[in-house]
């Protein structure tokens, strides 16, 4: 009875198997047959979604104070960063705050990229406040920060490389209960936080469902306030998250399979559920990012770009992104002198999103060999002609659709523009290994020899 038994659930999986691998969104690339036993399989064989409530609307900032009543926190740390703490969101956060009767502090020293010295400033601060929540004002650096303080301020006795991810850090699955964080007026809602390693100047990163926001509050009024680089620069990592996921490595190949759930990583691959957010974000992106940088008032495109970054944040989150974004991290760790512009700092900066998108032209000529129909797509969505485009030339295509994209919003003119040269490629490559959390999900398999040819490749883009 029970080998009977054992046979009809292997049957029921099999034709399960099928059915995904035959399914509309995934027919053209996902023709591998994925494993369907968790037992001495090397590959995965399921995915699993996870993402912060998150509410969207003209106004909802106001609601932030009402939240944390309805939680019944009584001891609220809101975290922000010397520029935007003198902005309207945080006067908005406390205001509502107070309305409320919350009592809160104030940490307003989040660090534009942060560093594992800023994440301990914030941390200590944290830990001595005791707070049983958090709200986040700011984007991707405020969030990784108050993420990192929440993780660690509940676990006081870990070290900080605990739960970063290897081979840098030592990986553990988090399984302390962390308070509750409110994403107050960005869409980060993935459980990622990303910051420079000094000792060895690199990023790296903590990847854990469990440090992911609460709730993300989408307020399209704060993005007003945006200054046009600090928009084109936020879209494109909103592009590189799309793209990236949606050409990462099919999580059914991707290895090893875990031998408990608790140890399935954020980052599994492309999947048919983050596949949909990732299109549909590539999509308002490619209409509407030029008009957002372009016109601080056009609260229409602006507003549809920060959902984008939502759309985005929940396909890549699961997901996973790739070889940009493992580039990117040397890239704005080694900075030397460059400074962007509307980036109101004191150090020398490349802003994340424009070090992600530089190597983009590059890294998706390499990549589309393993999956040219979905670099197609994409790059018919950025506004190339695909009709007659062979599958062969699908890399020049999209790397032609986004040096135009690029080149049409005043990008710098690749890696020398920000203060490398040839000289430099092999600290940039040296900074990219240890970035494996992001670099393995790529499609195709990369040597030193590839990472050098693809730095070298984005040294000028037009």
């Amino acid at each position: 009875m029970a080998a009977a038994a054992r046979s009809r659930v292997a049957h029921l999986l099999r034709q399960l198997q099928r059915a995904t691998c035959q399914c509309p969104t995934h027919s053209h690339t996902y023709s591998q047959a994925p494993g369907f036993s968790p037992y001495g399989k090397t590959t995965d064989y399921a995915f699993e979604m996870a993402v912060s409530n998150i509410r969207y609307g003209a106004g909802v900032t106001k609601e932030v104070g009402m939240d944390l009543q309805n939680m019944g926190a009584k001891n609220v740390c809101l975290m922000t960063d010397k520029n935007l703490s003198q902005l309207p969101p945080v006067q908005v956060v406390m205001d509502s705050l107070m309305k409320n009767g919350i009592n809160f502090k104030v940490y307003d020293n989040v660090r534009v990229e942060p560093t594992d010295k800023s994440f301990m400033e914030a941390i200590e601060f944290a830990r001595k406040g005791a707070f049983d929540a958090y709200v986040a004002v700011g984007g991707g650096s405020t969030m990784d920060t108050c993420k990192a303080a929440n993780l660690y301020a509940s676990s006081p006795h870990s070290d900080i490389l605990d739960y970063v991810s290897a081979p840098i850090g030592k990986g553990k699955p988090v399984s302390v209960p962390l308070k509750p964080l409110i994403a107050g007026t960005g869409s980060e809602t993935t459980g990622v936080a990303i910051f420079d390693y000094e000792h060895l100047k690199v990023k790296i990163g903590i990847a854990s469902r469990a440090i992911k926001p609460t709730l993300g509050l989408v307020d399209p009024l704060h993005t007003l306030h945006m200054p046009a680089r600090v928009v084109a620069n936020s879209g494109f990592d909103v592009l590189c998250h799309a793209l990236e996921s949606y050409t990462a490595l099919p999580y059914h190949m991707r290895s090893p399979c875990p031998s408990n759930p608790i140890s399935r990583p954020a980052y599994q691959g492309s999947n048919p559920i983050s596949d949909i957010w990732a299109v549909q974000a590539l999509r308002i992106v490619a209409k509407y990012l030029k008009r957002a940088v372009r016109n601080p008032d056009d609260i229409e495109a602006r507003s549809y770009m920060h959902l984008a970054s939502a759309f985005a944040g929940i396909g890549f989150g699961n997901a996973g992104v790739h070889l940009c974004h493992g580039m990117s991290y040397p890239i704005s760790g080694l900075v030397k002198t460059y400074k962007a512009k509307d980036y109101n700092v004191d150090h020398p900066l490349v802003p994340h999103g424009l070090s992600v998108v530089l190597t983009s032209p590059a890294v998706f000529t390499f990549t589309a060999q393993m999956f040219p129909e979905r670099h197609l797509e994409a790059a018919e969505i950025l506004g190339a002609h695909t009709r007659t485009a062979r599958t062969a030339d699908a890399g020049p295509v999209l790397a032609d659709a986004l040096r135009k994209f690029l080149f049409d919003l005043d990008v710098d003119d690749g890696l020398a523009a920000v203060g490398y040269s040839k000289a430099d490629i092999p600290a940039l490559v040296k900074g990219t290994l240890p970035q494996e959390r992001v670099t393995k999900l790529a499609p195709r398999p990369q040597s030193e020899e590839d990472l050098s040819a693809l730095f070298e490749a984005s040294m000028k883009l037009y």
